[in-house]
């Protein structure tokens, strides 16, 4: 049902994560376990198709199913329940089989994974948005200086390009990383009442195989019931994933700033406005993926304390988990189709990144003199004459090269070397031009 929770959702993804997602996963795994059980010769294949037909069409009130949990403690039974006598109406001895051999766990788990594998189709397109959106801005600004900034303050110029370039590889990793957590934990879970497949003897792993192929779904050698590593380790990718659209967010949302105006969100009606000053231009769409990085961390927090389950089935641990791991995977889609939105329709101003450069004086070409001035005094003494005559500007010198002319043994120590050429955005790059062909390079070959 949708709610004001939908504010930080993203509804693809949410839908594929619902209630009656869930419930319809359910579902799937008892056909599922019925049709394997009869192709396994337990009973009639007759039986299995009454139990998939009704698993089908069986129609549920997700309020009753939620109270009547909190009475069982787990959701199978009821639905179990609601299932067997829907069966029941259409052929008794099918009703028989309803469940057959497995526990609650299983059909939880394993309806749960399937739940997670379509989420992910959702996140892995937001992620190709904001990837693609991040190279073509890599690609585009090559050569578009703009200040670096390292502990808020500023740095050297860099290429625009290289900012986004470094965005594009917090996504190629995140994509890889949690395309195999996700392979990794989508796992069919058939266990039965321990983890041994008791009541199906010998026949379990058969049923187990055949139970796969239906849902697609690996088979695991071992029942996960009380081994929920698999799932952490994807809540942990989901985490990173998150994060890493918090980052670019935080990069984008800094440039927006009025006084540095180096890039702005789309500007769409009733987009980023203020209830109270009719000026604003809020960057609602970092806004988003960063309140989804921030509030992941505790959910993953979570997560991780329900890997210390006991025995073969915990107490408190994996009954809420589907939860969990749905916040999280809510929480990465809003960031992520945020972060792409934001990505896509990026307005990039490189006169103001050129201005921002300009109205320091000269001094962000500090280390490009000091370099050049170590040939001929080394590093220390070089560094210690850059820094004295950088304490002079603006004071006393219009610009740090003003600064140098004025300095008979650094213009004699600069020897042919044009002091021009050394202030200039373009004269600080440096390996800018490759490192951005092998991000691009690297995510069009993770694409393909």
């Amino acid at each position: 049902m949708p709610g004001l929770e939908d504010t930080f959702r993203d509804a693809a993804c949410a839908e594929t994560l619902s209630d009656t997602a869930l419930l319809r996963a359910m579902l799937r795994v008892e056909a599922a376990l019925a049709t394997a059980s009869a192709q396994a010769g337990l009973f009639s294949v007759a039986h299995a198709q009454v139990i998939s037909t009704v698993c089908q069409s069986l129609s549920f009130d997700v309020n009753a199913l939620a109270a009547a949990a909190r009475h069982a403690g787990v959701l199978t039974i009821p639905l179990v329940r609601q299932l067997t006598d829907a069966v029941h109406a259409q052929s008794s001895e099918a009703a028989h089989w309803v469940h057959h051999g497995a526990t609650s766990q299983d059909i939880i788990d394993s309806a749960m994974v399937l739940c997670l594998r379509e989420a992910n189709a959702v996140l892995m397109h937001h992620v190709q948005r904001a990837g693609d959106a991040s190279m073509h801005l890599a690609d585009a600004h090559r050569n578009t200086p703009m200040l670096a900034r390292t502990l808020l303050q500023p740095a050297v110029p860099i290429p625009f390009g290289l900012k986004a370039a470094n965005w594009l590889s917090l996504l190629t990793r995140s994509r890889v990383g949690l395309q195999h957590a996700v392979d990794a934990a989508c796992l069919l879970q058939l266990g039965g009442a321990a983890g041994s497949m008791s009541v199906f003897g010998s026949l379990g792993p058969t049923i187990a195989h055949t139970m796969g192929q239906q849902l697609h779904l690996t088979v695991p050698d071992l029942p996960w019931h009380a081994a929920r590593d698999q799932l952490v380790r994807l809540g942990t990718e989901l985490a990173v994933l998150t994060g890493n659209a918090g980052k670019i967010a935080r990069d984008v949302s800094l440039m927006m700033q009025p006084e540095v105006n180096e890039a702005q969100e789309s500007l769409a009606a009733g987009r980023g406005g203020s209830s109270a000053m009719p000026h604003k231009r809020n960057p609602v769409g970092c806004l988003l993926a960063l309140e989804a990085a921030q509030r992941t961390p505790g959910l993953l927090s979570t997560l991780c304390t329900q890997l210390n389950s006991e025995h073969e089935r915990g107490l408190g641990q994996w009954q809420s988990q589907f939860f969990t791991l749905r916040e999280m995977l809510n929480a990465c889609a809003s960031a992520l189709a945020s972060i792409a939105e934001v990505l896509e329709g990026l307005q990039v101003n490189p006169s103001a990144m050129l201005t921002n450069i300009d109205r320091l004086h000269g001094l962000v070409y500090a280390e490009n003199i000091s370099t050049a001035l170590t040939k001929t005094l080394g590093r220390a003494a070089a560094h210690a004459l850059v820094q004295s005559l950088c304490t002079q500007v603006p004071a006393k010198y219009a610009d740090l090269a003003s600064a140098v002319r004025s300095h008979g043994p650094a213009v004699a120590a600069l020897g042919d070397q044009s002091l021009d050429a050394l202030c200039a955005p373009l004269a600080c790059l440096g390996a800018s031009e490759t490192m951005i062909s092998a991000a691009c390079a690297a995510w069009r070959e993770q694409k393909h």
